[in-house]
């Protein structure tokens, strides 16, 4: 962001915020290599997702399912979440970096950026390591959802950034606070989303803040953008979370598991909780069209 633009959207007030996240940062920071016990082994009689988050909770086939089954069913999807937040978390580093480009280096801003990037590595580093600890294979994208990613960071700017940001953090913030208590969970995955969830709060609050004081001052062409953007997100999401390998690895015909989960009322109540918070902000931002709405709806989170 140039200083012109930073003294526009109220510069100064962003600067003390980065100061804040950047204290906040010093004070509560992690380093999961180190901070989670790695050598301690997955609890046989545990789930590496609780059943009440996992897809296929409530149809027919998982009542067809044993207890073993069930839980090999949440770790392969647990391996699949924790891909995609590899994924999205890489997108994320590569557009702020992209920024920095022409960014002031001395600059608040640009210091709890960095900041941020180095969470979201030691992030990547983590679900890594617990793919590797649950004894499960990481999920790849597609060579067109490669292509995607390699291009959207020069896509994303302003408005649309901090939209972007938000659709990839906050529905996975949402739903790992309601299930890092659950008593059915393996320990280590909580500590994991303990961890996950202190560091990401503070990412979201920088990202909304973006958001809204952008407001008052971006163009209607921003705004369209910003607010019609992610339209595509919520199909997007149903389908990476219900994604047919994971089904296969888990001993199941995947195009059928998939196709039980997308019209699943249960996993959708929990697509719908996790997505409720930020749907609220986006409506108030005024960057929810009826465009978005539509795909959010007929992805299952709306």
């Amino acid at each position: 962001m140039s200083v012109t633009t930073q003294v526009r959207t109220g510069g100064g007030g962003r600067e003390a915020i980065a100061r804040r996240l950047i204290k906040g940062s010093v004070k509560r920071s992690y380093a999961p290599v180190v901070d989670l016990d790695w050598e301690r082994e997955p609890e046989p009689d545990r789930y590496f997702l609780p059943p009440s988050v996992l897809s296929l909770v409530g149809t027919d086939l998982w009542e067809q399912m044993d207890e073993a089954q069930r839980i090999e069913l949440s770790r392969q999807e647990m391996a699949n979440i924790l891909s995609v937040g590899i994924w999205f978390e890489n997108l994320l580093n590569r557009t702020l970096l992209a920024r920095l480009m022409s960014a002031d280096p001395a600059s608040a801003t640009t210091h709890y950026a960095l900041t941020e990037m180095g969470d979201e590595c030691r992030h990547m580093v983590m679900f890594g390591r617990a793919i590797e600890w649950a004894g499960a294979r990481p999920f790849q994208m597609r060579r067109r959802e490669r292509l995607a990613m390699a291009m959207l960071p020069q896509a994303l700017r302003g408005s649309l950034l901090w939209v972007a940001a938000l659709v990839g953090e906050e529905i996975f913030d949402a739903l790992q606070r309601e299930m890092l208590d659950d008593p059915q969970l393996q320990p280590l995955v909580a500590r994991l989303m303990q961890v996950h969830v202190a560091e990401e709060a503070r990412h979201i609050g920088f990202a909304r803040d973006g958001i809204m004081r952008r407001k008052p001052v971006r163009r209607r062409w921003e705004t369209f953008l910003a607010a019609n953007g992610h339209a595509v997100a919520g199909v997007l999401f149903r389908n990476l979370f219900t994604n047919p390998a994971m089904y296969r690895r888990a001993g199941l015909d995947g195009r059928a598991a998939a196709r039980a989960a997308r019209t699943n009322p249960h996993f959708h109540d929990a697509q719908i909780r996790g997505f409720a918070s930020l749907a609220a902000f986006l409506t108030e931002a005024g960057l929810m069209s009826r465009l978005s709405r539509y795909g959010w709806r007929r992805g299952g989170f709306l």
